[in-house]
């Protein structure tokens, strides 16, 4: 399960993981088209997919996204914690309704849907959880606050989760993504990207599929004995700055 898999960094991962053969939950939470031209591209792969409509900040939508998936494929064995908003703006200008918005989207969100699907991994003895972080819950960039608050919690969530469920053989990693041109990142101005550019030492914006590339290795057997990481997929911007 990928939770905000109907287009950008999450549907890249879909189709990464599917490529390497695992059956796809697409999650959405308004664009139906997006999604269900997503899950045509994983089924023609071969693959088994379906495509669930849930707003995963709210308990009742991520019951039934579980419940839906668990119907089709049986308990979820790997969950992607993608889904995720922005609302930038100084903190002097954000409004209240702004913060809470970023933070139930994108640290609730996370919470809800890790403790639904461990149910079904402690029983398996078996799992696999990524979160979606970001440079931003490493840095604290000005204008993200709100963003960078959840991304940064995301990470402790991720940690929080690795210490208690190792004996289950469940594995939490985080990834952090620089900047990494989508319909998400779409409203960020020129002279913002150059920023930014300036500023990632391999002097390139990364791509969904790289992100994917590194999702899909934290979720494979092989990375059995990774747990409780955070991998900066970010060109070096972490480091840099």
């Amino acid at each position: 399960m990928i939770t905000g898999s109907s287009q950008g960094i999450g549907r890249a991962i879909a189709y990464r993981l599917a490529q390497s053969g695992a059956d796809i939950v697409i999650n959405y939470r308004s664009n139906a088209a997006a999604a269900e031209e997503a899950k045509a591209s994983i089924e023609a792969l071969g693959r088994r997919c379906i495509a669930v409509q849930a707003d995963v900040s709210k308990e009742e939508d991520v019951t039934r996204l579980f419940a839906e998936a668990t119907k089709a494929f049986g308990p979820v064995a790997i969950l992607v914690n993608n889904a995720g908003t922005t609302r930038d703006k100084l903190i002097i200008q954000m409004s209240l309704a702004d913060f809470e918005h970023v933070m139930d989207t994108n640290l609730r969100a996370a919470f809800l849907c890790t403790k639904a699907a461990l149910r079904g991994m402690m029983k398996a003895r078996w799992g696999r959880i990524v979160n979606i972080a970001s440079v931003a819950g490493l840095m604290g960039p000005a204008g993200q606050a709100n963003y960078g608050a959840s991304k940064a919690a995301i990470i402790s969530l991720t940690l929080s989760t690795a210490r208690e469920m190792a004996s289950r053989n469940i594995t939490s990693n985080a990834l952090a993504p620089g900047f990494i041109p989508t319909e998400l990142t779409s409203v960020v101005n020129e002279q913002q990207r150059q920023y930014m550019l300036d500023n990632t030492p391999l002097n390139r914006f990364g791509t969904t599929e790289e992100v994917a590339a590194a999702a899909a290795f934290l979720c494979s057997p092989e990375a059995g004995y990774i747990t409780g990481q955070v991998l900066a997929v970010d060109g070096g911007m972490s480091i840099h700055m």
